[in-house]
């Protein structure tokens, strides 16, 4: 009889097991930024609430008259559709130290292409923050990026031990951090940005003007977010130092309209438009060419 009870004890005890393992796993994948976009049309059919969002300021056919030659040129090119998308960022009520006082913000962090907006006027976001959410860059990582930009991009260990006032065998570790991160690289003694015309060193605040709106998401679409709230949280705060206050976070969102043109020989081209300012979104892969 005890040998009985062993056994289905330990048949029990996989099963168990095996239960833990599909609920951590399923909890990882719900929680997956790169699934975020498959959840969004999950919840979808549950969740009709309004959405938070940036109010818009040009209609699509505004931006399709202003820009008919750009869009259609002297072609037979034809707009075929046009998809309102809605871009999530996240929006920071901070405060941080300025010259000797405290000052109070928001920051508006774009959970699809991982930088920070510097004014909505006229969409300027940073460069360089992006890699450093990939490879999670921690506080060190950021005193010695913020001290290149500082220094145009490049200098010697021995003034960046200077500056920055710490042990030379920490400040090894911490520049071999960097380095295997590809955020910065060495040549000899001198120290240098791996980065094409970064934009670091700035407050961390972003200029608002538009008013946040509350509507229904409608027809309209949500784009995936590549980054999670606790990646932009945790980098913001490495970034800006033990100083800086998170607090209170709000996902709100950008109001984008894809324009579908229709080119002579059949294919299809797409570009996206800022309703808020009414330019083009130039797609990463542009920016550097």
């Amino acid at each position: 009889m005890a040998k009985k009870e062993q056994t289905g004890s330990s048949k029990r005890f996989p099963i168990f097991l095996l239960l833990i393992l599909v609920g951590g796993g399923g909890w990882w994948f719900w929680n997956s930024p790169k699934l975020s976009n498959l959840k969004d049309q999950m919840l979808q059919y549950v969740d009709n609430r309004d959405i938070a969002t940036l109010e818009a300021r040009f209609l699509p056919e505004q931006i399709i008259d202003a820009r008919k030659h750009e869009l259609l040129g002297n072609e037979k090119r034809t707009i075929q559709n046009t998809v309102l998308k809605y871009y999530p960022y996240l929006l920071l009520d901070v405060k941080y130290p300025d010259s000797g006082r405290t000052k109070e913000g928001f920051i508006l962090w774009g959970l699809n292409d991982g930088e920070m907006v510097i004014n909505t006027e006229t969409w300027e976001t940073t460069h360089g923050y992006r890699d450093c959410l990939e490879c999670q860059a921690t506080r060190s990582d950021f005193k010695i990026l913020q001290s290149l930009v500082r220094h145009q991009g490049s200098t010697t260990i021995e003034d960046l031990q200077k500056e920055l006032q710490v042990e030379r065998e920490q400040l090894n570790d911490w520049v071999e951090s960097a380095k295997q991160k590809h955020l910065i690289v060495q040549k000899g003694n001198a120290l240098q940005l791996h980065f094409e015309h970064p934009k670091f060193l700035v407050a961390p605040q972003t200029k608002i003007k538009q008013h946040v709106v509350s509507k229904p998401l409608g027809e309209g679409q949500k784009a995936p977010r590549n980054y999670s709230q606790s990646q932009i949280l945790a980098m913001a705060q490495a970034a800006f130092g033990n100083d800086f206050k998170i607090r209170n976070e709000t996902e709100i969102f950008l109001p984008v309209y894809s324009l579908e043109i229709l080119n002579p020989d059949g294919s299809i081209q797409v570009s996206e438009w800022n309703a808020l300012t009414g330019q083009p979104i130039i797609p990463s892969y542009l920016k550097r060419m």
